[in-house]
């Protein structure tokens, strides 16, 4: 199933549950990062993704080729990724900022290939004013990098957040039967939600 206004050359596949990972150009060996089969990112784009952390986990510590590009790691105050993630390349960088206005300067000065974002709702308690300059950083970043924004589960901050992605992709866990009904957009502090055309569900 394309996806409406996604990169040309951009699958989304419902049936499958896949999440691919290019930060390069389709070409002989440009990275692939393989959740599970069926959807494929391209660079230049900001991803929000939830997902079993399984199914994170699994696909950064599976994938050698993650050692061949400049790789960001980004979490808040408490990550449930970070001490389960092999970090033996010298390419692979983790930030931890600890305020929201933190986080938006290492967006602002993250120059990789590949821009991970584990999303820590505690960096905004008393900071929802920075929720949509959050966004637009995110955005930004995705002009040159393949930025992810990764929740295991949807909070409000998480969904403002995603206002500005290119497509938000949830992977349900194998034994999980469809949900019953889509997302349906987020709302921020300003009311906004989520345009139409910035909305995706994918199940497994």
């Amino acid at each position: 199933m394309p996806f409406h206004g996604a990169p040309e050359g951009t699958i989304l596949s419902p049936s499958s549950g896949s999440l691919f990972i290019c930060p390069a150009s389709s070409v002989i060996g440009a990275m692939l990062i393989e959740l599970r089969r069926g959807i494929t990112l391209h660079p230049a784009t900001f991803t929000a993704v939830i997902a079993p952390e399984a199914v994170i986990l699994a696909a950064l510590n599976g994938n050698p080729d993650l050692r061949r590009f400049l790789f960001l790691f980004i979490c808040g105050n408490y990550s449930r990724l970070i001490s389960r993630i092999s970090r033996d390349a010298a390419n692979f960088e983790v930030r931890r900022p600890f305020t929201a206005d933190q986080l938006l300067t290492v967006l602002n000065e993250a120059g990789h290939t590949i821009v991970f974002v584990e999303h820590d709702p505690t960096l905004f308690e008393g900071a929802g004013h920075l929720l949509d300059p959050l966004s637009v950083a995110l955005k930004q970043a995705g002009h040159e990098s393949l930025v992810i924004l990764y929740t295991p589960a949807m909070d409000r901050s998480f969904s403002a957040l995603a206002r500005q992605a290119d497509r938000l992709i949830e992977l349900l866990p194998a034994q999980e039967p469809e949900r019953r009904q889509p997302y349906q957009g987020a709302r921020s502090g300003r009311g906004g939600a989520m345009p139409k055309a910035q909305q995706t569900l994918e199940v497994s």
